[in-house]
């Protein structure tokens, strides 16, 4: 990922109206010893340098003309139209250049529409390759142009319109950021540990750091990822890139929020990667009792209903109670998904409570409603599919042991334990 032995960041940016800005990023980099490689998604007008890729190659990359972008449509949809059209072609020849090998880094600059542009191209390419966006729209809600990925986010402060004390020491210190990520890139060696994937919340925290630390101790490489819509989207994608190995699956809240509405939705494809891939999956219903929504007065007023009980974990988050037709059909969404699995699965039923809101006396204690959850995976779950049931809460340390003994066993149906392989 070197050019001449120096690594190479691809500037991806609309140098028709920030031209000077990425003129100065690209000396910023070159003077920390790194090459850039610098494409133009601009279709306002011509830059005011030469651009390694030009606007035309980005645009002939995603099958249309420049000018058709410039000229060719009328209405207030003309901009986005053709800012799509330039994150495609961007996207196309972007990844091209690093499965190529030749590329270390991706950076861009950008208001609303240029960084929706660059995050788009950034989204784009595998975790771990070093992606920055100095963004105006880095101070607010980024999900749009984080989604699941790690790019890395710089807020400029001022507008990315001209230079002056402000912005030249923000750009450079961007340019400097990005130049330390290719410079000494880490590059691990291939680990002989193969890698499980967990799933967890604060509600489910001492359950799932017990059965990680299980797992570890047999040689095991954990992930876990924070339940909160991004982090299973992120879980399912990278399952299904061949990264992971196997997963447990504690917290498949994400179900409750993506059905009735909260704030945390995995998507429609949430709980399927592991079945499809065929790798071995112990799934838990964990705090699958959970609904969340945003502070206390964005609760919908269908859910903010006395019979409801009501929890504010933070103050940016505040969780509803499912009742028991909530949980049934949740329960049937579970099983079909689990059924769908092609590899060894299993599920296991935390009888004492889904998370640390159903321990005795606490505040989601319901154990009609989780009854109603259990009953319809009795009933439905394949008979081939492992189903045990632990009297306990998913917290506590039997639960996390019946946790690890299934999956040790799902896992053996198809590969050794780690310390088997090693001496083997």
């Amino acid at each position: 990922m070197e050019t001449a032995g120096r690594p190479c960041v691809v500037l991806v940016g609309t140098l028709d109206t920030k031209g000077r800005e990425y003129a100065f990023v690209r000396d910023r980099l070159a003077d920390a010893g790194v090459d850039a490689l610098v494409m133009d998604v601009g279709i306002l007008g011509e830059p005011p340098f030469v651009p390694d890729v030009s606007a035309g190659e980005v645009a002939r990359a995603a099958g249309v003309d420049l000018a058709a972008l410039r000229f060719g449509r009328e209405g207030s949809d003309t901009r986005a139209v053709a800012l799509a059209a330039m994150g495609r072609g961007a996207t196309t020849l972007v990844r091209a250049l690093h499965a190529s090998g030749t590329v270390a880094g991706v950076m861009g600059l950008g208001g609303s529409g240029g960084s929706t542009v660059v995050s788009d191209v950034l989204r784009a390419l595998p975790v771990g390759v070093p992606k920055l966006l100095v963004s105006t729209m880095a101070s607010g809600d980024v999900r749009g142009f984080v989604g699941t990925s790690d790019l890395a986010l710089v807020h400029p402060v001022t507008d990315v319109a001209g230079l002056n004390r402000v912005s030249r020491r923000v750009l450079a210190n961007a340019a400097h950021a990005m130049a330390g990520m290719v410079r000494f890139h880490y590059d691990p060696a291939a680990a002989s540990a193969p890698l499980v994937a967990i799933t967890m919340y604060g509600v489910t925290t001492p359950g799932v750091l017990a059965i990680q630390a299980g797992l570890e101790a047999w040689g095991f490489e954990t992930i876990t990822f924070h339940a909160v819509g991004s982090g299973g989207r992120a879980m399912e994608e990278m399952v299904d890139a061949g990264l992971i190995d196997a997963v447990i699956d504690v917290t498949t809240s994400e179900l409750t929020d993506e059905l009735l509405g909260g704030i945390f939705p995995g998507g429609p494809h949430r709980l399927e990667a592991a079945g499809r891939m065929g790798i071995p999956q112990v799934v838990v219903p964990g705090a699958l009792e959970v609904l969340n929504f945003g502070p206390r007065d964005s609760v919908p007023a269908r859910f903010d209903v006395p019979e409801r009980p009501l929890v504010v974990h933070n103050p940016s988050v505040c969780a509803v109670r499912t009742n028991a037709a909530e949980s049934a059909e949740l329960g049937r969404i579970l099983v079909a998904k689990v059924n769908a699995a092609v590899g060894p699965s299993a599920v296991v039923l935390p009888l004492g409570g889904l998370s640390k809101y159903e321990l005795p006396g606490g505040p989601f204690r319901d154990l009609d409603a989780d009854e109603a959850l259990f009953s319809v995976v009795r009933a439905t779950l394949r008979p081939d599919i492992v189903l045990r049931e632990v009297d306990a809460n998913v917290n506590d340390p039997a639960f996390a042991e019946a946790v690890l003994e299934v999956f040790r066993e799902r896992w053996t149906c198809v590969r050794p334990m780690p310390a088997e392989e090693e001496t083997a």
